[in-house]
């Protein structure tokens, strides 16, 4: 299949579900509630851990903010399985695969949409930071942007992969759960986890966690450290991480239109 017509198909899939989302915009909202809530009642508790000799007001902000960005990445991506069970259930996915569109443009059609769902959540967040006291370089907001959408990219591809291997709600649920919250937990997304504040355990352990260099990249970026080695380790691991959720992805749509 050419590259040509692989854009078409999914363009054509991406304005399909783009339509049906906005048919219900209740889903931006609600996407957003959780991480504002966070940045409201816990952010200025954040405030007093800043306690460094010299520290700007809007130290805690530039920690908290990119940690919860991350958080409605992995949660506001990771979850979009269900809809691919409801399709599924529906024939959706069945009368999709007798026809010639691509399976990449299946699977990305959505993925895009997701994107662009969770971008628009992130600048939401990152607004409401600012009106609280966040400052950070635009160079520095765009760049964490860019990592969210790669995040997206990532989790949506995986989502979908789960949701068409387990065809349901009951079994996706527990296991997104079981998996997306001592991740999250072990990104620091709360506070970031060094050899002073954290047993040497758990920071070996946050060592091996994918999430946490993105969580570390996103704050460097937030204050302008754009040539910072964490910057260049959160790039290249989201960027592979985001290759092989696509590569599952795509591959679990192979196998049902097989």
């Amino acid at each position: 299949m050419s590259l040509a017509s692989t854009l078409r198909d999914t363009r054509l899939i991406f304005r399909r579900q783009l339509r049906l989302s906005l048919r219900n915009p209740a889903w931006l909202i609600i996407g957003v509630i959780q991480p504002i809530l966070y940045l409201a009642l816990f952010g200025p508790l954040v405030k007093h851990f800043v306690s460094a000799p010299g520290a700007s007001s809007d130290q805690a902000w530039r920690i908290f903010v990119p940690g919860l960005l991350v958080q409605l990445g992995l949660f506001g991506s990771l979850f979009v399985g269900f809809a691919i069970i409801a399709e599924w259930r529906a024939g959706v996915i069945e009368r999709m695969r007798v026809t010639p569109v691509s399976r990449f443009a299946l699977l990305f059609g959505r993925v895009l949409r997701d994107m662009i769902a969770l971008l628009v959540q992130s600048a939401i967040l990152v607004l409401t930071g600012l009106v609280m006291g966040l400052r950070a370089p635009i160079g520095g907001v765009l760049f964490a942007l860019a990592f969210i959408a790669v995040l997206a990219i990532s989790m949506s591809s995986l989502s979908y992969a789960v949701g068409l291997a387990l065809k349901s709600e009951d079994s996706l649920a527990p296991l997104l759960n079981s998996v997306a919250v001592p991740v999250l937990l072990l990104s620091g997304i709360l506070l970031p986890i060094t050899r002073q504040s954290a047993p040497s355990w758990l920071y070996y352990l946050s060592r091996i966690n994918p999430f946490r260099y993105v969580v570390d990249a996103m704050r460097e970026v937030f204050v302008g450290n754009y040539a910072d080695l964490t910057v260049l380790w959160g790039s290249l691991i989201s960027l592979g991480l985001a290759i092989v959720c696509i590569m599952l992805g795509v591959r679990r749509f192979q196998i049902e239109s097989a």
